[in-house]
């Protein structure tokens, strides 16, 4: 299913891109520390690098197709991106399982809104850049799947063995 971005001008949608991939940045950058699995650590902070380079990705093109106009990421957006929050303390195994969920579902839609933002633009370049762009997210949404996956059975190995009141194991 295409998301419907016809009604937002290139720049709104430019804008919320950038915007979207600095807040996801910031949640992989943020639950990276809270976790405790070297694995997953490594893991959120390859996710939160990736986000960063998404970002100097989109500025380029942003700055190409409006070289007189500034970026300036609004507070908020009424495009359709979806966001992770983090909500308190989070390290305990069914928080982060949480959380990854929602961050795939980010990922998904970031698909979705890349595939179809390709469209908007006339040069082939640009419009192959995003599609790839648009893979990546799906790949992101993958490499998230198989962590939420990997910690669900971490935590039903621990719960037949009796260890579930272990806080922060994950």
């Amino acid at each position: 299913m295409k998301m419907n971005i016809e009604k937002y001008e290139l720049d709104e949608l430019l804008l919320a891109a950038i915007k979207s991939e600095v807040e996801a940045e910031e949640v992989y950058m943020k639950l990276a520390e809270r976790v405790k699995n070297p694995f997953l650590k490594g893991r959120l902070e390859f996710l939160a690098d990736e986000e960063k380079k998404h970002k100097r990705f989109l500025e380029k093109v942003f700055k190409e197709t409006f070289p007189t106009k500034n970026i300036v990421l609004p507070r908020s957006s009424n495009v359709p991106l979806p966001s992770v929050r983090l909500h308190g303390e989070t390290g305990a195994m069914r928080d982060v399982i949480v959380i990854l969920e929602e961050a795939m579902k980010a990922e998904k839609a970031a698909h979705e809104f890349y595939d179809h933002l390709k469209t908007r633009f006339g040069d082939d370049k640009t419009r192959r850049a995003l599609h790839y762009l648009a893979l990546m997210e799906l790949d992101h949404y993958r490499i998230l799947q198989m962590e939420r996956d990997e910690i669900g059975e971490v935590e039903n190995v621990m719960e037949d063995m009796g260890y579930m009141n272990l806080d922060g194991v994950y």
